[in-house]
């Protein structure tokens, strides 16, 4: 019988660049006084962005940008600023408006890069990285990303040599080594993806999706104990990634554990509710519990979701209602 694991694919990783600096050509003294206060926003936006007031730095930099229409550095700090409270597409107006006005900002197009890929726009995200990579060919960030942008098209080999690029101008980049081990996993070289994980949590062990990558790594080697450590450090990292919550749901529901299964799924789905796997886990471990309307009702709406793997889920649906009819 097939397993329940299904659909787990690994989380590809974009890095995105610091914030742009107040940063006065000349002396103080010497700058106009709008000049002055634009920057002296900007400063203070900033200040807000570090602790996470994001709408507090927007209306920094929209002062800044009042006091100077042509300020690059603002529309760019605003747009981070909407990135970071989840307005994307508001982000890469901002984006837009930076490179209007300085179209060599590598940092801006990286971002706008990653921002694009975030919305599902890859040929734009790839064309930012391209860009980037043109303006400053040591750019260890735009490699790394064009490598996701690049697997999340299906070029594998050709993101796996922007994989290896990057790492090559950076052995410790941590978010390279990440998808450098995606890559490697779905190539079948799960002992090499590994080695990568393990590599990249060594350099920057605070990111809880290394961990649930990791685990679904170790899935694929047959180590669930394993696996479930990862997934509980991943949680305890960022209680708020679903895909940790779907994850060991999967394995607790292998393992016929399907009361804390079921936790872990709605969980997921109280924090994504769109989340596609989620609602077909939940429907197969409902399945199993004989609770066959809810188990429906969630399978109904993985299909209007419409789940990356639809035609084997609907397969497995079948197999699974069959086998149950049997017993």
């Amino acid at each position: 019988m097939r397993s329940i694991l299904f659909a787990l694919a690994l989380a590809i990783s974009v890095s995105s660049t610091a914030l742009a600096q107040q940063n006065p050509t000349g002396a103080p003294e010497a700058q106009p006084s709008r000049a002055l206060s634009a920057a002296s926003y900007l400063d203070r936006g900033n200040g807000w962005f570090k602790k996470g007031e994001f709408e507090r730095a927007i209306a920094d930099y929209s002062l800044a940008i009042v006091f100077d229409a042509g300020y690059a550095d603002a529309y760019y700090n605003r747009g981070m600023a909407l990135a970071g409270k989840g307005d994307l597409e508001g982000a890469v107006r901002d984006f837009d408006k930076a490179l209007a006005l300085n179209p060599r900002l590598v940092e801006v197009l990286i971002d706008r890069g990653v921002a694009r890929q975030q919305l599902g726009d890859i040929d734009a995200a790839v064309a930012d990285y391209d860009e980037a990579i043109r303006l400053n060919p040591r750019l260890v960030d735009a490699w790394s990303n064009r490598c996701g942008a690049r697997f999340n098209r299906g070029e594998i080999d050709a993101a796996l040599g922007d994989c290896e690029r990057a790492i090559k101008l950076n052995p410790r980049h941590a978010v390279a080594l990440n998808n450098r081990s995606i890559i490697l996993a779905e190539k079948g070289d799960v002992d090499g993806s590994l080695a990568d994980l393990d590599r990249a949590i060594k350099i920057d062990p605070k990111r809880g999706y290394f961990y649930i990558n990791r685990a679904k790594a170790l899935l694929f080697k047959g180590d669930a104990r394993r696996a479930l450590n990862d997934l509980d450090q991943a949680i305890k990292l960022d209680a708020g990634d679903a895909q940790a919550w779907v994850t060991r749901g999967v394995i607790r529901a292998k393992g016929q554990d399907y009361a804390r299964a079921l936790a872990d799924f709605d969980q997921a789905i109280k924090l994504a509710p769109r989340l596609a796997d989620a609602w077909h886990n939940r429907a197969i471990t409902l399945l199993r519990m004989n609770r066959l309307p809810e188990a429906e009702a969630d399978f109904a709406r993985f299909r209007e979701l419409g789940g990356r793997r639809k035609l084997e889920a609907e397969q497995l649906w079948r197999e699974l209602k069959e086998q149950l009819k049997q017993k």
